[in-house]
């Protein structure tokens, strides 16, 4: 075992290639249905929305898909990323368990994110596209989408959930800085933004309804602009995987191999990046890492809802695919977690959870960010209150090692530094935050909306 706190890697090892767990998979995919007929959807549908090269990665079955070498340079800017052992965390919670983090906080706009929207990018512009669409919650998909389609000069327009819109300016700024326009959704740009204002004038927005107008604008421009996702589907999680194909690297470095291994959820990205490797190794060689994933009680898309068929966005635009779900028509609460309010999750990781390869757990707002303060406070770096969610977890875990003595080996995902959520953290200090159970009637009104696919 290295006594090292900091693991890095030389640049020779960035990886070459996405791993795919549609490959090693214990279950076939589901199939994924058209909105409107609810039969299989075409090739033809979903390219009036993504060029081909990732709809071929979405159904493939392939193991590793290369990357490629202008995105691999890009990913350079900040790749590959360190892996710090929590010594001072450790010691601060007095436990005999090892804790290990990612931090994928140095990327240029601090987040995971780039990881897919960099490779997203250049493949729409390899297939002629000039601009893109997207939506985002919190704002640290459209930051690095903004990032990524400057890079590649393409223009983009951004449909950010009007919460975080005003609770995350600085990020709107960042989009900007990068030559994005963004506009807080709903909105009166699309038809759909127009019908929900005139129903719920004062109506927070959510991702559902984000999703909803980017996607109403790509469908509808004739083909001059293709739509964006950072989240959920496959081959966003793909691109995710350098992230845990890295740690593998580094945590032989460290001459240790994790007992457990924690990601925050949301739509699944970084969770899945992480994660995906190391259950690779549980499907495939026959480790026996615990896998949790770790979502907000104010919106338990996993611990609470129902694994089932459902549309992807709110105004049954986008595929109907199965996965855990809280209802399309779900708004959720106006929590700080502004990357965590999605109604649904990957249908990959659903699949995974609802085989018993990954454990699901829900945690409550202020212990949250209680578990951010602490890990602030001992190594120094000021989670997102996303991430914050993967580092509770991981404080829990130590604890509970603290308590039988065992001296497990915990590795969680920091995806992303809070620098731009100081309001989030002023709201705990000041007493503002509430805990917040999402009411089970409003989850049972939501179920009943789910489309009929007989």
């Amino acid at each position: 075992m290295s006594e090292s706190t900091k693991y890095l890697l030389d640049e020779s090892k960035l990886p070459k290639a996405w791993y795919n767990i549609n490959a090693d998979m214990p279950v076939p995919p589901q199939p994924v249905l058209h909105p409107g007929t609810k039969e299989l959807v075409t090739p033809d549908f979903l390219g009036v929305l993504f060029p081909m090269s990732l709809i071929l990665q979405e159904i493939s079955t392939e193991r590793y898909i290369e990357i490629p070498e202008p995105v691999r340079e890009v990913y350079k800017l900040w790749r590959p990323t360190p892996l710090f052992r929590a010594r001072r965390l450790e010691k601060a919670l007095d436990t005999p368990a090892h804790i290990y983090y990612k931090y994928e906080g140095v990327s240029p706009v601090g987040s995971h994110k780039p990881n897919t929207a960099v490779p997203q990018a250049f493949y729409n512009k390899e297939a002629g596209t000039k601009t893109l669409t997207t939506e985002t919650g919190a704002g640290q998909w459209g930051s690095a989408l903004a990032m990524a389609c400057n890079f590649f000069g393409l223009d983009l327009e951004v449909y950010m959930v009007k919460v975080s819109y005003h609770q995350k300016p600085y990020r709107r700024i960042i989009m900007q800085t990068f030559g994005a326009e963004v506009y807080a959704s709903p909105t009166d740009r699309t038809q759909y933004g127009r019908a929900l204002l005139a129903e719920t004038p004062d109506s927070p927005g959510s991702l559902g309804i984000a999703i909803s107008e980017a996607v109403e604008v790509a469908a509808t421009s004739g083909g001059a602009k293709k739509y964006s996702l950072g989240s959920v589907l496959n081959h966003v999680l793909m691109h995710q995987t350098v992230i845990g194909l890295e740690t593998l690297e580094q945590m032989a470095l460290a001459g240790e191999y994790p007992d457990v291994v924690i990601g925050c959820a949301g739509g699944g990205s970084n969770f899945a990046g992480f994660t995906f490797p190391f259950i690779r190794e549980n499907l495939t060689n026959g480790q026996k890492t615990h896998v949790i994933a770790v979502e907000p009680a104010s919106c338990p898309t996993m611990t609470r809802g129902t694994y089932a068929f459902d549309y992807g966005d709110t105004a049954a635009m986008a595929p109907i695919v199965k996965m855990h779900t809280l209802g399309h028509t779900f708004v959720p609460p106006g929590i700080h977690a502004g990357g965590l309010r999605y109604h649904g999750m990957s249908p990959q990781v659903s699949a995974l959870v609802a085989g018993g390869h990954i454990e699901a757990r829900a945690i409550h707002q202020l212990a949250t960010f209680e578990g951010a303060v602490t890990f602030a406070r001992a190594e120094g770096i000021v989670p997102a209150p996303e991430s914050a969610h993967a580092v509770r977890a991981a404080i829990d875990e130590a604890v509970a090692c603290k308590k039988t003595g065992e001296q497990k080996v915990i590795a969680f995902n920091l995806s992303g530094h809070g620098h731009f959520d100081m309001m989030a953290y002023q709201a705990y200090f000041n007493g503002d935050l509430e805990d917040y159970d999402y009411p089970a009637e409003a989850i049972a009104e939501a179920m009943r909306h789910l489309p009929d696919i007989g």
